[in-house]
């Protein structure tokens, strides 16, 4: 392992697993490292006194060594593994099915593999923070936790599979609008004779994962106080499911766009209701989390410095994600005491196209970056009284 590959492991870890702030972590690494403390099993093994002084924190120090502590044990009986095959790579390697990953992967070890930071600041924190992103990552953000109020019934692979086929319907269209792409998959009858469910207005084609049955109601919360997929146990294979809960199953977004371009598939196969889905095209859930978590970067500084490694900055775009994603549920929670998820749904779009970065008009715009302000987002709470 690449010593760049090994500090970013062990930045991800103070500041994901042990929860220690960023600007911390940073600066704990050089002595964690000079006292060959560099990885999770490393720090389990030391004595409190051995990090005493490097941690002065109490309090600290239980949270890293119980971080430590528990990564070892996740390791141990086979999960988070370092150094992990992607499952891109594997699909790679494959025989080229994005829909691959349904074959190789159990439902437990997709799952394991999709986690997303959940920030732990202050509100009065949040209010100052901004971000730098485009608005695309943005909306997938939004459309990601609108989701799990109401698609509960969905695991978190798949909320983040329909997220991004909102995105990509969306997104397709506006490049239409502005003459940068031609007509759209869609437009041309390309999902014609699918299933599809209505997000935000708009209607997604889906395909149903049977043999993936989520449960449960409610993400569970690990004990590092990250949302993860729904608990493995609330999963299981389609011949241990009965029929009642077979007439909701999970679901993945199609990409139909890939699905054109591939032509491996005919409309009227499409059309037919025992067609095999076997090598229709998704929205993977990987891509969608990995957009996420590369998207959020903070604003460029006017200020002449050293640029930060790829391992720090991969870090602090982790850390900006975790932040947006606790921002706009303190937004969704807040309304949500008033109103049902439905009724939340259809202010959604509303409320992005007040905070979205601004940028230039028309194609000039397309893709641009600006300031996202975490602060405009929480104005929009609803107020105590009402």
């Amino acid at each position: 392992m690449s010593a760049a590959s090994t500090l970013q492991d062990l930045l991800r870890f103070l500041s994901q697993e042990a929860k220690l702030p960023l600007s911390l972590a940073l600066s704990k690494i050089p002595l964690l490292q000079k006292s060959s403390l560099s990885t999770p099993e490393q720090i389990a093994k030391a004595k409190p006194a051995d990090l005493l002084p490097i941690i002065e924190d109490e309090k600290q120090r239980r949270q890293l060594l119980a971080a430590a502590k528990r990564v070892v044990k996740k390791r141990a009986s086979g999960e988070d593994a370092p150094g992990a095959e992607s499952p891109s790579k594997k699909r790679k390697r494959g025989e080229g099915s994005l829909f691959q990953v349904k074959a190789e992967q159990t439902p437990e070890e997709l799952g394991a593999g999709l986690t997303l930071p959940s920030g732990t600041v202050t509100e009065k924190e949040l209010e100052g923070t901004v971000l730098f992103t485009n608005r695309a990552p943005l909306v997938l953000a939004m459309t990601v936790t609108l989701l799990k109020y109401t698609m509960p019934e969905q695991p978190l692979s798949s909320r983040l599979s329909l997220a991004q086929a909102y995105v990509s319907l969306t997104s397709r269209a506006r490049a239409v609008s502005l003459g940068i792409e031609k007509d759209s998959a869609e437009a041309e009858g390309w999902g014609e004779g699918l299933a599809e469910v209505e997000v935000m207005g708009k209607r997604i084609r889906v395909l149903r994962r049977w043999g993936y049955v989520a449960k449960s109601d409610q993400p569970v919360e690990s004990e590092a106080g990250v949302k993860t997929e729904d608990d493995p146990a609330a999963v299981k294979q389609e011949d241990e499911v009965d029929e009642a809960q077979q007439e909701e199953p999970a679901l993945w977004g199609l990409d139909l766009e890939a699905l054109k371009k591939s032509k491996t598939e005919t409309i009227n196969i499409l059309k037919a209701q025992s067609a095999t889905t076997a090598n229709m095209p998704i929205h993977t859930p990987q891509s969608a989390r990995a957009y996420l978590f590369k998207s959020f970067d903070s604003p460029p500084s006017a200020a002449p410095g050293k640029k930060p490694t790829a391992a720090v900055k991969a870090a602090e775009k982790e850390q900006n994600l975790g932040m947006l994603l606790q921002t706009i549920e303190i937004l969704f929670q807040s309304w949500l005491v008033a109103i049902t998820p439905q009724e939340l749904e259809k202010r959604i779009w509303g409320w992005y196209v007040q905070v979205r970065p601004d940028v230039e008009h028309g194609v000039a715009g397309w893709g641009g970056k600006n300031e996202l302000k975490l602060g405009k987002i929480l104005a929009l709470r609803r107020a105590a009284d009402g």
